[in-house]
């Protein structure tokens, strides 16, 4: 209980924009091969700030980002790729709804290096009989 408001303290859920920039984040590191350690020496943050950061538990400021984009190596607009639109806000002309599984694969371990894997393979028949193979495995699921 809060001492304060003699009510129960409710987690409050992660807003979508926060948790998509924290997976940009997160992705992005793992692209560099940077720990959450190293990222959070070069901001002057603990390891477990970076965590919260990536799950999208606490907001990252303007100013944070903009270090973020410093050390990561990327335009601020790269966190932004991609983000859901949120209720009630107006969908940009001309744009392109681009599907956040992409994002989220991409932000998991796994898919970061199939992903790496896949882009040192050189022969575009070879490229393609992969992709055929794993359509096959993976079927209408």
């Amino acid at each position: 209980m809060n001492a304060l408001s003699k009510r129960p303290m409710q987690q409050k859920a992660a807003n979508p924009i926060d948790r998509h920039v924290g997976n940009r984040v997160r992705m992005r590191r793992k692209m560099l091969s940077m720990s959450q350690t190293k990222l959070g020496d070069a901001l002057g943050i603990t390891f477990q700030q970076v965590q919260k950061y990536e799950n999208g538990t606490n907001r990252v400021s303007a100013s944070r980002l903009q270090q973020m984009c410093h050390i990561l190596q990327v335009p601020v607009s790269f966190f932004f790729e991609g983000a859901p639109h949120l209720p009630g806000q107006a969908p940009r002309s001309g744009e392109v709804p681009s599907p956040a599984y992409v994002s989220d694969f991409l932000a998991t371990s796994d898919g970061l290096a199939l992903t790496k894997a896949f882009m040192r393979i050189t022969e575009s028949k070879l490229r393609r009989r992969i992709v055929d193979l794993v359509e096959g495995i993976a079927g209408d699921q």
